[in-house]
């Protein structure tokens, strides 16, 4: 079958809230569609109609539920190829699943994208269940050699096809040129300092109570820095009484959500991104900090070691030490050799995630995953 024309289905979750998954997705949609591809994006968490609905536990999933397993049917009637963005859990069993096979039931092929970081904890829980419909899927895909090797383990097959980094957006600002949507002004924290940023939904797994306490120890010694977080979630009452208790509550700057406008401009006016996260696979946040020139401090959980290189990329520290992540921030602020290598190799690495090194990988599955001879067996 020719790309130019192929009729692809796109199934995923789009923003609101501005996650990884959600984010990949509508790139995805924009950039196949600049190829002038057919792509059809049905959303897996559209808001329900009418909205009252939404606030009553049982019912809420029920009117979500059967709209869009209608939805599925009929776009598997009207595409050449699924691509279905997969995660952990019950998303798999709602979201997931019943494409593979409503699918099936259409003559339909299904690439799985499966993207969730705590897929080895859930595979262990539930690869029983998991794997019949795997089965069905035409290839599996992962974004990552962490997520690979965990599907190794379980016996499933799958190719690694990378996160795509809007290299047009996502550049380092040039000395003098102003970021647009700069977030920083009018920020209560005032004037600019020693500036960390972390830009990760506010939940307990991404571990942003340990940079709170971390920073404190940095203050320690180094009172000019400051933190600013980007982002918002369950935890951020937490998180907020944490800094005052630790005597940072004025250091640490709670943006809220930020556009990609401004996310581009809060790193513009940073020193360095934190991630200090305790699960995680391939972190978009990490790569576009890394294609804006920012030195990045991590966690090496999951598959942040696929990406980033201990002293070469990045800074890699073990989850949940603030006393190694504040020594990590300490060290990278005082060495500006060690800043400039990062950023350097950093600009390089992340060249691998921009659409035309990652375009003909997915056209390509495309195109196998509409061959039956072709199709993964698990």
């Amino acid at each position: 079958m020719s790309i130019a024309t192929m009729r692809l289905g796109l199934v995923g979750p789009v923003p609101p809230p501005n996650g990884g998954m959600a984010m990949q997705t509508l790139q995805l949609q924009r950039l196949l569609r600049a190829e002038n591809i057919d792509v059809s994006l049905l959303a897996t968490n559209a808001p329900i109609r009418p909205a009252f609905l939404a606030r009553v536990p049982g019912l809420r999933a029920l009117c979500r539920l059967l709209p869009y397993l209608f939805a599925v049917w009929r776009l598997a009637g009207r595409v050449d190829v699924i691509h279905l963005m997969a995660n952990s859990g019950w998303s798999w069993q709602l979201f997931a699943a019943p494409v593979l096979w409503l699918a099936r039931w259409r003559g339909t092929p299904v690439i799985v994208n499966y993207r969730g970081g705590e897929a080895r904890e859930y595979f262990r829980r539930s690869f029983a269940r998991v794997r019949p419909s795997l089965r069905l899927a035409a290839d599996v895909v992962v974004p990552s050699g962490y997520l690979q090797a965990v599907f190794n383990e379980f016996g499933q097959r799958s190719r690694v096809i990378p996160n795509i980094i809007d290299r047009e957006l996502f550049r380092p600002v040039p000395p003098g040129e102003p970021a647009e949507g700069d977030a920083s002004a009018g920020t209560a924290c005032g004037e600019r300092l020693h500036t960390l940023v972390i830009t990760r939904n506010l939940e307990p797994i991404y571990g942003i109570d340990t940079a709170i306490r971390a920073l404190a120890r940095v203050l320690e010694t180094r009172p000019g820095v400051r933190l600013r977080i980007a982002g918002s979630g369950p935890a951020e009452g937490a998180l907020r009484t944490l800094a005052r208790e630790h005597g940072v509550a004025d250091q640490v700057c709670f943006e809220g959500r930020l556009d990609r406008d401004d996310i581009v401009a809060l790193y513009a006016g940073a020193d360095a991104m934190l991630n200090p996260t305790t699960v995680d696979n391939m972190p978009n946040s990490v790569l576009e900090a890394l294609a804006c020139g920012l030195p990045v401090i991590s966690t090496d959980v999951g598959g942040v070691p696929y990406i980033l290189t201990h002293e070469e990329t990045g800074l890699l520290v073990p989850p949940r030490d603030e006393t190694a992540l504040a020594a990590a921030i300490l060290r990278l602020l005082d060495d500006t050799a060690l800043q400039q290598r990062l950023r350097g190799n950093g600009l390089a690495q992340v060249e691998a995630y921009a659409w035309p090194n990652v375009r003909q990988q997915w056209l390509q599955a495309y195109s196998e995953a509409c061959v039956p001879a072709r199709r993964v067996a698990a």
